[in-house]
């Protein structure tokens, strides 16, 4: 009776023991997969590509002075005109211009300290026209020629009052997807490089996120031409 009592307490003695072997080697290996796993690398790719603007905002400001608000209001609709020839005969029709109410100044109620004399005109106007338009090549040469206003009597002052033509990139949902790609890959190509240098292989994506879509002009001297630029950060699991 003994004897068997004997070994029965052998016999689980060994299978807790075995037990506990089988658990520390399951934890070791459990361990060893958590380490393996959170070994990463994070890169960024970068994407850029030249396109050109499509779309053009050309504010043409003027200015007329008189002493009598009737004079004021035809000098503005006498020029208006002029431009509105002008932008006609340069190729652009009436649905891409807009005009909006000119703004009138009375100097005789702005106190001036220490002005000897009052202002020779009473009431200055300010007046815009502006063309919107996606034909940007026609809208270049037109800028080019606006020098022939002047000898209209109309001088353009738009660029002194912060009113500066603008030119607009509208296209960017349909480059954003290939961009995109484009900067995943070349965040790949990173991490492939890093892994190499390390002696590891790269493995499925752990995160990821896209950064802000930028759009500049490619230099100060060609507003049409825009760098559009995108980076992503990437995180990649490594492994031996």
């Amino acid at each position: 009776m003994e004897k068997n009592s004997f070994w029965s307490r052998a016999v689980s003695g060994i299978a807790i023991g075995l037990g506990i072997c089988v658990a520390g080697l399951s934890m070791s290996h459990a361990l060893f997969e958590a380490r393996s796993s959170q070994r990463s690398v994070t890169v960024k790719g970068l994407a850029e590509r030249e396109v050109g603007a499509d779309l053009v905002v050309w504010p043409l400001t003027f200015e007329v002075m008189s002493n009598d608000l009737n004079d004021l209001q035809a000098q503005v609709e006498a020029k208006r005109q002029t431009i509105r020839q002008y932008l006609g005969a340069a190729g652009f029709v009436e649905e891409e211009i807009s005009q909006a109410a000119p703004r009138i100044r009375d100097t005789q109620s702005e106190v001036v300290y220490g002005q000897a004399a009052p202002p020779k005109f009473r009431y200055i106007a300010q007046a815009t026209l502006t063309l919107r338009t996606n034909k940007v090549p026609v809208v270049k040469a037109a800028i080019e020629k606006a020098g022939d206003l002047i000898g209209k009597g109309i001088v353009l002052v738009g660029e002194n009052y912060g009113r500066t033509t603008e030119f607009l990139f509208t296209g960017l949902n349909d480059i954003k997807p290939a961009m995109i790609e484009e900067a995943t890959k070349n965040a790949r190509k990173a991490a492939e490089q890093f892994a190499k240098d390390s002696g590891s292989r790269v493995g499925k994506i752990r995160s990821a996120s896209q950064g802000l879509f930028t759009i500049t002009d490619r230099d100060t001297n060609s507003p049409d031409r825009k760098n559009v630029r995108v980076v992503t950060t990437v995180e990649y699991y490594l492994s031996d």
